[in-house]
């Protein structure tokens, strides 16, 4: 009788093993793994809200959500793909799935996401996350470039102050920061640790693309005319005019609102959800506005990479993942992440909401730029990390410093860097 009941505990065991997986259909229950990079303490709240309500109306399919960092996403993904250990969701940024996407690590989410959800994100942001013929993101949050102004200094001084219908020219913003500076206090203070993806991002108004795609496919590099005007700019500020802060060029954005409290330079161009800390750290009583970014030939174009949700391709949940995705991204829930984060939602519906259009802290100009934002010049360019790093970072850095020229500028970027994204698409 003892081989009968082996067999027959073999089997109870069995099938008590694929009830833990399974494709989720009833009374199996499955686990997703929701990775996300949010990290101030509002947007990880409305992440974590969400996770529980969806929790608590979907007892057959789990999510647990696990927490990740900006600082070190791409090299843990990068392992976790390899290793066969990827969260099912994952949360990153349009402009760091090129080389994923490409690799097979993530899932073409074109049949597996419905609708609703399709239509109300606009095709310019569905492009952010399209590589060849398949969508690989969901771009849910975007992030506007703007200029954070002392309100009382532009006042005291009278200059003209830019609305998103009637926005600054670059000239005229490197003219009003000449105006603004002396005595030790600078016009503007341009916190650029990381310059390539806000110069980019900047000269889409300007027409400067940098990167351009021939008929065979190949993306090169190449420093036009319309390249040159924001990178000109900052250089003459720092170099020539002295009307931008020279110590603030390799810091990040937070290292210059001390400066900026304490009257140091007028104006800090910063990404939109820096004023979450400026509400925090500013003194009592500083009046300060949002402005927008000066516009170029191509207006108030800007580049951005949004924030997005992938599913992993490996994942054997695909279909509860994604709906998920679509629970997250209800317009209700858009706008709470985008809250939560000081951002803009990219979703039509989400981005009506009258939250979002309060004059307070900026909303209402922050709104006015989203329908002129675009997918970042890097976007689906291969190699661009390593461009970027290696060469575009230094040289940058070394040309706003006034080490080097335009001329080794361009030598550097379209020369050596040619030479870098060849490698990646031969």
């Amino acid at each position: 009788m003892r081989p009968k009941w082996i067999l027959v505990l073999v089997v109870a065991l069995l099938l008590a093993g694929c009830t833990g997986g399974g494709n989720g259909s009833a009374g199996r229950r499955i686990t997703l793994r929701f990775q996300s990079l949010a990290w101030q303490e509002e947007s990880v709240t409305a992440n974590k809200e969400l996770v529980k309500e969806w929790n608590a109306t979907h007892p057959d399919v789990k999510v647990e959500y696990m927490q990740g960092s900006w600082e070190t996403v791409h090299d843990q993904l990068l392992t976790s793909f390899e290793g066969g250990e990827a969260p099912d969701i994952i949360h990153d940024a349009s402009d760091d799935l090129a080389d994923f996407a490409y690799g097979g690590y993530l899932a073409d989410l074109r049949d597996l996401l419905p609708a609703r959800l399709k239509s109300d994100i606009p095709q310019r942001s569905w492009q952010t996350a399209t590589f060849g013929d398949g969508i690989y993101g969901v771009p849910f949050l975007q992030e506007p470039r703007v200029i954070v102004a002392n309100a009382t200094w532009l006042k005291r001084a009278g200059v003209r102050i830019p609305t998103p219908e009637h926005p600054w020219s670059w000239p005229e913003f490197r003219a009003i920061t000449r105006r603004l500076s002396g005595d030790g206090k600078y016009g503007v203070a341009w916190p650029l640790k990381e310059p390539v993806s806000a110069t980019l991002n900047l000269s889409l108004a300007a027409g400067g693309e940098l990167f351009h795609r021939g008929a065979d496919g190949k993306v090169a590099v190449r420093l036009d005319a319309a390249d040159q005007v924001v990178p000109r700019t900052i250089h003459d500020q720092a170099d020539v005019d002295h009307s931008a802060s020279p110590t603030t060029l390799g810091s990040g954005g937070s290292d210059t609102l001390p400066g900026f409290f304490g009257g140091k330079y007028a104006m800090v161009p910063l990404g939109f959800s820096y004023r979450q800390q400026i509400v925090q750290q500013a003194p009592k009583g500083f009046d300060w506005q949002v402005l927008p970014a000066p516009a170029g030939a191509d207006g108030l174009a800007q580049g951005v990479s949004p924030q997005t949700l992938s599913i992993a391709a490996d994942s054997p949940h695909k279909k509860e993942a994604a709906a998920f995705i679509d629970f997250l991204l209800r317009p209700q829930n858009m706008v709470r992440l985008a809250l939560g984060d000081w951002m803009l939602p990219t979703g039509t519906e989400a981005l009506k909401d009258p939250a979002l259009h309060t004059a307070k802290d900026g909303w209402v100009t922050g709104a006015a730029l989203a329908s002129h934002l675009r997918p970042a010049p890097a976007q689906s360019v291969r190699g661009y990390p390593e461009w970027k790093d290696k060469v575009a970072t230094p040289a940058f850095q070394e040309y706003y410093s006034g080490a080097i020229g335009l001329a080794e500028l361009r030598k550097r970027l379209v020369g050596v860097g040619n030479l870098v994204l060849a490698r990646y698409q031969r």
